[in-house]
């Protein structure tokens, strides 16, 4: 059995969208003039009772492009030392065409038209992968141009809390402090969270449903 064969696609339980899960660890706040440095994947996959899961995370550490604005605040928080060679960073354009090829994939054998980026205050992230994309002139970006779903929004419904950390404790999950703002971690972290809100949402609607009846 291989990742491509007798997989129960995604497909229609999002419209025809592949959420993929995504955290990027940058040089700043401007998508168009700070460095994107780290960047971080989670596919999922459903099963034969449709509930959804971690399959494989992806991540690229990415060298700044050239002229890239890199704010010491913003260092600070994530830790990156950009240039340090114990980074093995990659050009930036090799480190996106290598994601957009991994997510094209998953789109094809998840039956699906497009991606959809799920992310913990989403746009940040999927304004910094366009800035990326037309950087390096990509024609075959995969994601949706401004849908996203954003676990922020489902973690203020379900339990008042819009940071990842709270949201994380919250729905019994821990945290680890000294691994926060790694792009691996937050993206794991996150996927586990809509995974937690998708599966918990289908257990009640399935409840409520068996109640109608």
């Amino acid at each position: 059995m291989t990742d491509d064969i007798e997989i129960i696609p995604i497909g229609g339980r999002f419209r025809g969208f592949l959420p993929v899960v995504v955290d990027v660890e940058t040089g700043g706040f401007d998508c168009r003039k700070d460095a994107l440095l780290e960047l971080a994947a989670v596919v999922l996959r459903i099963d034969e009772k449709g509930e959804l899961s971690r399959h494989r995370t992806y991540n690229w550490h990415i060298e700044p492009f050239p002229n890239a604005n890199m704010d010491p605040k913003s260092l600070e928080v994530n830790g990156i030392k950009p240039f340090s060679p114990l980074r093995m960073a990659v050009p930036e354009e090799r480190a996106m065409e290598d994601f957009f090829k991994v997510i094209r994939k998953e789109v094809k054998v998840n039956r699906c038209n497009r991606a959809i980026l799920v992310g913990h205050n989403a746009p940040f992230d999927l304004n910094f992968i366009h800035a990326a994309a037309d950087r390096i002139k990509t024609k075959r970006n995969p994601f949706h141009p401004f849908s996203t779903l954003d676990t922020v929004t489902l973690g203020a419904v379900v339990y008042g809390q819009t940071v990842l950390a709270r949201v994380a404790q919250m729905a019994g999950m821990g945290w680890d402090s000294d691994s926060a703002h790694s792009a691996v971690y937050d993206a794991e972290k996150t996927a586990d969270l809509f995974c937690h809100f998708v599966n918990t949402w289908q257990t009640l609607d399935a409840a409520f449903k068996a109640v109608e009846n």
